[in-house]
């Protein structure tokens, strides 16, 4: 197994570590932990992929497990996110029902032998999703310690607005590029 698809791994194995930070409060500062392992899991995204261009290292494992890792990574948070008040559920099904949507396609193309890789809007709603997830885990952490001003939670909100529209934007460019998959 090359490096790349070794990062990928990682950043599944990283998940119930940052679920059981942001969720308990284990450790002090357990929001902060639950940071830094998100951080860190999501840094590992940029890194393999990064790695596997540069290497020359891609392969279909990694084209499939990457943005599945992604997805598992996001989704945990957004769970947990719905549960702690981060956000509503009606954000998180749409947000779910497109990586299902997408995941679909995928699966239909990979059983005909094709393997369809993360293209850019897929890449921009991951990156977006990844810096809202960091800045309301942080947001959420600040506000256990002080009162917070309403713009901080202004940007939460234009955040979330921001990851909904590239949410149903890149999924609808899934649908549309790939629509030979509904034809049969």
């Amino acid at each position: 197994m090359n490096t790349p698809n070794k990062l990928t791994l990682i950043r599944v194995i990283l998940i119930p570590f940052f679920v059981l930070f942001l969720m308990t409060d284990l450790l002090p500062a357990s929001q902060l932990w639950a940071l830094a392992v998100f951080a860190i899991a999501s840094f590992t995204d940029f890194l393999d992929g990064y790695l596997a261009r540069r290497d020359q290292l891609v392969t279909n494992f990694g084209k499939l497990m990457d943005p599945l890792a992604d997805k598992l990574l996001v989704t945990a948070a957004l769970i947990c996110f719905v549960e702690i008040g981060l956000a509503p559920a009606w954000v998180v099904i749409i947000i779910i029902s497109r990586e299902f949507l997408v995941t679909s396609i995928r699966l239909v193309a990979a059983g005909e032998g094709k393997v369809i890789a993360a293209d850019k809007s897929g890449k921009y709603k991951t990156a977006t999703q990844m810096v809202w997830v960091c800045y309301a885990i942080l947001l959420q952490f600040l506000a256990g310690q002080m009162a917070l001003p309403s713009f901080l939670w202004g940007l939460h909100y234009a955040l979330m607005a921001a990851v909904v529209i590239l949410t149903v934007y890149s999924g609808m460019h899934y649908v549309l590029g790939n629509r030979e998959f509904f034809a049969q």
